[in-house]
């Protein structure tokens, strides 16, 4: 049994399409935390895209080596990377500034981390947005 893809379909475009599922989940995770006032969310969707979001950093890592990237294209995993990276850092620094907690059940996500996030999380989206429609009508 042979299976048909889409032309388009390349592993390029699956890894930009699943980039901006990370961004919205991003964004989603940044809106509930300050819904909660920075307090972890007791929800399986938070758990889930902490997870997932997590993972992405060594998915693009694995993705620079294993997908033939046009040169724009690879703003994305240079992009995330530098995020993740980055919001570790930052991250740190705001909570050694607070005190860090003894249980996961005291942490109180900084709102700057929050903002953070969020704002990256709409920026990655757009540039996510912006690659797939280059990839498919090769403007750049």
């Amino acid at each position: 049994m042979s299976y048909s893809y889409p032309n388009w379909l390349t592993p390029q475009m699956v890894y930009v399409i699943g980039s901006a599922v990370v961004a919205v989940l991003i964004w989603i995770e940044a809106t509930m935390l300050k819904k909660n006032a920075g307090k972890l969310p007791k929800s399986a969707l938070f758990q889930l895209s902490s997870v997932l979001d997590t993972a992405w950093f060594f998915v693009s890592i694995a993705a620079l080596y294993l997908i033939d990237f046009m040169p724009i294209a690879l703003s994305i995993p240079a992009a995330y990377g530098v995020y993740t990276m980055f919001g570790w850092i930052y991250g740190s620094r705001l909570l050694r500034k607070k005190g860090i907690p003894d249980s996961p059940k005291d942490l109180i996500v900084p709102s700057k981390y929050i903002d953070y996030s969020q704002s990256f999380a709409v920026v990655f989206f757009l540039l996510c947005v912006f690659i797939a429609v280059n990839l498919q009508l090769q403007i750049i």
